[in-house]
């Protein structure tokens, strides 16, 4: 029976809810582009440029009337103070050996960022190695990666700014802790790779200031960078003065051999150059041709290099090629492709450790060098396991085992005796037996059987009125498997549903689920999620009064597009980080990049498929919209708040129904790397109070007092 207090709280969230939304008026101006003969309107085309002064006067605008609405709702307080009650636990990394020492992340519960610890053996006390929340008072400076040189006495670490993508390298002292003179700038997409007494970094030109946050990213370059020497002085290794979107990433063999160099047009497929520096006249010469299929050389054995690739093996398979014999006809098979997807591979202590994905769920096989299988890992349950990193002379590894109601726990594997132990238990303040796991197999529109996870309290009654959240990302062969959130156990402790499909698109199931939804079959992708969510209705988990949507960056795409093509079905949507514009997509940073997964707007075969689902360009008047929080960021230099600004205001132009639909606009934070707890608590209260506030759902353990 429901309290006084209930009821009077639904009445208010209910009443609220229907409030006519006064949203500001954002100008228009006379802009539309031919593409291919097909004329465009792009009427807030003035918003993609970031630092203007109307942009800006625009962002305080839009931000006051979403916060005016999310600090009235009851129990928006109260969800915050839960989230901080969850999230509050020690959580670690695996450690990993960097010569005499071990090292790991630790974050002690609410601190924005993990700080880096290192410790001599596993069993003295460990130290403080770098605190990244030093660097900044408000925790928006994030270390990013952390590199050692051959003979670990020097580290070379990145830093980010404001959750942007640019980096600074500095170079610390691993005995004292000493930071040195050297200074990198202007690096992205790289890592810093040694060799003798410096490191391979790619970085490019200086921007114009301020462009920095949305120009395009071109003629990436490789330098040599000498510790002790100015940047300036760094060694040009590598460039392709022909190529302006071609990116570049450089590193050698473990025993200082070879050098690699790896080059990518797009997210997808990448070439492989390599030199023998034994030699010290050689040349750069091609070990892996052309950009259709996507090669990872792991290490050398001998003259011959190991590589992971894709190449006659959709779900992969390990080879190794001669760099002066590199044709396919001489490559030797070292563990053939399986029906299960060959996701990565790890050389440590002289034997392959190769990941696999069985349904989205990990399984790992050990392997001699020689190929031949050994044994298979056992693992605690279903779920994932991360890690397994290290040198060819290491006796032991570390991994890292999670799943949805199992929190991140720490495993030792003693490699010689073939044994893992519990390393270290993470201890949280839940009571996770409550909760289940199951996965169904779903029809997707053309009948595409889909796997989902689905994770709620035992018990529940499947009556339809479970509030419930869809998630999914589908595309740029990128896998969800697994994971805990203690964000999500927000929505299970209320009863709600968390359910995850495996979107073609996704690398779940190799090279041809990835092109199943890519391209000119990208609608695959938004027929399997709006099929996901036909089954939760249709099974009872949720309803179309319950059901919430959320996905991030291409996530965000997919959210876009479902509830442009489907309204009907979601209650509440969450477009974050999205890419919502798709014919101005390739324009900004490094969207160019993404041109191989969704096709361009520059090619008129291209244009006819981008214009059919594109977010923003199939808003219409007439239509019921879901409620809509659209997150962004002011640093976000992957994927440009443009999209999210442009998005947010054809809505708010278009729609006249009873939902809210509104943007909120972080600062000091980019897409979502490195971005400090304290952010990451305030934004997950906000998209869950208004989850529940615009379903009229009433959350039952909090005792909050209604403010409207």
């Amino acid at each position: 029976m429901k309290t006084l207090f209930t009821l009077v709280l639904t009445l208010v969230m209910l009443n609220g809810c229907g409030q006519k939304m006064n949203y500001p008026q954002t100008k228009k101006i006379n802009q539309t582009d031919d593409y291919h003969g097909t004329s465009v309107a792009d009427p807030y085309r003035w918003l993609e440029n970031d630092t203007a002064s109307d942009t800006r006067v625009w962002v305080e605008a839009e931000n006051k009337v979403t916060f005016d609405f999310l600090k009235k709702i009851p129990f928006r307080d109260q969800i915050k103070k839960r989230l901080e009650e969850i999230w509050d636990y020690p959580k670690y990394s695996a450690p990993f050996k960097k010569g005499d020492y071990y090292f790991f992340y630790k974050n002690d519960g609410l601190q924005n960022q993990a700080t880096l610890y290192f410790q001599k053996g596993l069993k003295s006390e460990p130290k403080v190695f770098i605190d990244p929340n030093s660097l900044s008072k408000d925790g928006t400076v994030a270390l990013s990666g952390v590199f050692f040189s051959r003979d670990h006495k020097l580290c070379a670490y990145m830093v980010a700014e404001s959750g942007s993508d640019w980096n600074r390298i500095y170079v610390l002292d691993v005995e004292t802790q000493k930071k040195l003179t050297d200074e990198i700038r202007w690096v992205k997409f790289s890592g810093a790779n040694w060799r003798g007494n410096g490191f391979y970094y790619s970085r490019y030109d200086e921007p114009i200031a301020g462009t920095e946050l949305s120009k395009q990213n071109e003629f990436q370059k490789v330098y040599y960078h000498e510790i002790g020497k100015p940047q300036s002085a760094d060694v040009l290794i590598y460039e392709d003065k022909q190529h302006a979107r071609r990116g570049f990433g450089a590193g050698t063999t473990e025993d200082e051999r070879f050098l690699v160099v790896t080059a990518w047009e797009g997210t997808s497929g990448n070439e492989v150059y390599v030199k023998d520096l034994k030699n010290p006249k050689s040349e750069f010469q091609m070990l892996c041709k052309g950009f259709d299929h996507n090669y990872d050389v792991i290490d050398n054995l001998g003259d011959e290099l190991v590589v992971l690739t894709d190449k006659g093996a959709p779900k992969y398979h390990l080879v190794a090629i001669n760099p002066k014999n590199p044709d396919v006809n001489n490559w030797k098979q070292i563990i053939p492709e399986k029906k299960e997807l060959l996701e990565k591979i790890s050389l440590v202590g002289n034997k392959f450790f190769a990941s696999y994905l069985k349904d989205a769920s990990t399984k790992i096989h050990e392997y001699d060098l020689a190929g031949k299988f050994e044994r298979e890992i056992d693992l605690p349950a279903i779920g994932t396991a991360t890690g397994f990193g290290g040198e060819r002379k290491d006796k032991e590894a570390f991994y890292t085992f999670t799943s949805f109601t199992y929190p991140p726990m720490i495993y030792r594997y003693d490699i010689a005796a073939s044994k893992s132990e519990l390393f270290i238990k993470t201890k949280v303040n839940i009571d996770l037996d409550a909760y289940e796991t199951k996965q169904v197999f779903y029809a997707s529109q053309d009948g595409t059987k889909i796997p989902m996870f689905i994770v709620h309290k035992k018990g529940i009654p499947l009556d339809g009125n479970n509030p419930a959240n869809l998630y999914g990302y589908g595309g740029f062969n990128i896998s969800l498997t697994p994971a805990f959130s203690p964000s999500r156990m927000i929505l299970l402790e209320q009863g709600g549903v968390l359910a995850i499909p495996n979107l073609r698109g996704g690398g779940e199931y190799g090279e041809d689920w990835h092109k199943a939804g890519m391209l000119d079959k990208k609608q695959n992708v938004f027929d399997d999620f709006i099929a996901a969510a036909e089954y939760l209705i249709a099974n009872k988990y949720t309803s179309n009064q319950k059901l919430s949507i959320s996905g991030g960056s291409n996530g965000g795409l997919l959210v876009g597009a479902a509830m442009t093509q489907r309204p009907d079905l979601f209650k509440v949507a969450f477009p974050a980080v999205g890419v919502l514009d798709m014919l101005r997509y390739h324009k900004f940073t490094i969207g160019h990049a993404w041109a191989v997964e969704y096709g361009s707007s520059d090619s008129a075969l291209h244009f006819k498929n981008l214009i059919q689902y594109s977010p923003l360009h199939n808003l219409r008047e007439g239509v019921n919209y879901p409620a809509t929080l659209i997150t962004t960021a002011d640093h976000d230099d992957r994927v440009v708040p443009a999209h999210s600004f442009k998005f947010a205001a054809t809505l708010q132009e278009k729609y006249r129904g009873p939902n809210p639909v509104m943007i909120r606009i972080d600062s000091k934070a980019g897409h979502g790397a490195g971005k400090p707890t304290s952010k990451i608590l305030e934004e997950a209260a906000d998209v869950y109070s208004f989850m529940f506030y615009n379903m009229g759902f009433a959350p039952k353990t909090f005792d909050a007092k209604p403010k409207m």
